[in-house]
């Protein structure tokens, strides 16, 4: 694989763009000054890959939605009826999400790890950290698979026109003038730096917005409120798992909240579904043997190198890389014990000359918008590195 050296962003400058993160808490850098060079066809490959699985991805929601399959996929049963709700009508827009990638690089076919559907983290670093970094080293900011920005200004745009034309939004707005209200937790400076990101694009793409944390919305039979004001749209970069497991209340709520039509939330709880690892094992079940799939089961798989994680976990926790012949190879602890185990084809990720592995990350918004590397142990977790790209004689 090939990394070429750059000269790094200072803290400084990361912190006068609100990416405040930028240090891990081992005192080194988040953001590495190396970054990998990809061909165009590798570029064009990834986005390929990302549309023909967004595809596949809607074809098994309709499968898992009409043979209530929710409990197979670990959902969390004071959500399946919200999750319904925001399936069966349009106007629930999925707005971003994001995919995990195997390959593509080094002549390594492309193979689904996960899709992060429902809160996906690195939008930051894949749309704004990397192409400072490119400009500030004096290259073309085209050389680069990344236009996350615009890509998701017309996704905005599309909360309103939904299929349609998006040069028709200013007109049908101006009718409408329906508000987005954006909110995340109030203890995380990248959870509300990456919100506000968001609502920053929105109100490029024309939209009224506002933000509010999480604790301070207000949420009751006739919509969701801040300060009494209402909002039609509610944008909240808090999962809808977290939702079900520590505020049933609020989920009940939401529920009816969408059934009566009394606001429209992103991204929709339909998420949920493709964000569970389990939904892995529905598309080889749908797909079997599909070139960018892994094989999947809520068993062990026989005879194969497998790793073993937990439908809802994240960053790398709760995981197990095992043996061919049931030896645990490496494995992490962490929170999500209590969820349901899947067994996925274990698959080498691209490594460096350091035995770093490198997990590509394809944005999605309508379309593959952008991509980011996760550089790594063979588990990547919370103390992996974002490592930018560019795209080499473009």
């Amino acid at each position: 694989m090939k990394l070429e050296k750059l000269e790094p962003l200072t803290n400084e400058y990361l912190d006068s763009i609100g990416f405040t993160w930028h240090t891990d808490s081992d005192e080194t850098s988040y953001i590495s000054d190396e970054v990998v060079v990809i061909s165009e066809k590798e570029a064009n490959n990834y986005y390929e890959a990302v549309n023909e699985l967004y595809d596949m991805f809607c074809e098994a929601g309709e499968h898992v939605v009409e043979n209530d399959l929710f409990h197979d996929l670990n959902i969390p049963f004071n959500l399946v009826e919200v999750i319904k709700e925001s399936w069966e009508n349009d106007v629930h827009w999925h707005l971003y999400s994001r995919f995990d990638l195997a390959g593509g690089i080094d002549g390594k076919p492309i193979k689904l790890i996960e899709f992060n559907a429902d809160t996906p983290t690195s939008l930051f670093e894949t749309c704004i950290v990397q192409w400072a970094l490119l400009k500030a080293n004096g290259m073309d900011d085209a050389s680069q698979f990344n236009n996350i920005y615009e890509a998701l200004k017309d996704n905005f745009k599309r909360i309103i026109t939904l299929d349609g034309e998006i040069e028709k939004f200013d007109e049908y707005y101006k009718e409408l003038g329906w508000k987005i209200l954006f909110s995340s937790i109030s203890s995380s400076s990248e959870d509300i730096n990456t919100t506000k990101l968001l609502q920053s694009i929105a109100n490029e793409a024309g939209f009224n917005t506002d933000f509010e944390y999480i604790d301070q919305v207000q949420f009751n039979d006739e919509g969701i409120f801040k300060d009494d004001e209402l909002f039609e749209f509610w944008f909240k970069l808090i999962p809808w798992e977290d939702i079900a497991i520590d505020e049933n209340e609020l989920a009940l709520l939401l529920t009816e909240i969408i059934k009566e039509k009394k606001a429209i939330i992103f991204n929709p709880a339909y998420t949920l579904m493709f964000q569970s690892k389990g939904f892995m094992k529905v598309l080889w079940d749908l797909y079997p043997n599909h070139p960018l799939l892994l094989e999947t089961s809520f068993e062990p798989l026989e005879n194969k190198k497998q790793v073993e994680k937990r439908c809802f976990g994240r960053e790398g926790a709760n995981t197990k890389i095992i043996n061919e012949d049931g030896s645990i190879d490496v494995q992490t602890s962490g929170d999500y014990e209590g969820h349901k185990a899947i067994y996925q084809e274990y698959v080498e990720l691209p490594v460096d000359e350091k035995g770093n592995s490198y997990q590509a990350g394809v944005f999605f918004a309508f379309e593959g918008c952008g991509l980011g590397f996760r550089r790594g142990s063979k588990i990547l977790d919370n103390m992996s590195k974002f490592v930018s790209h560019i795209i080499e004689n473009k």
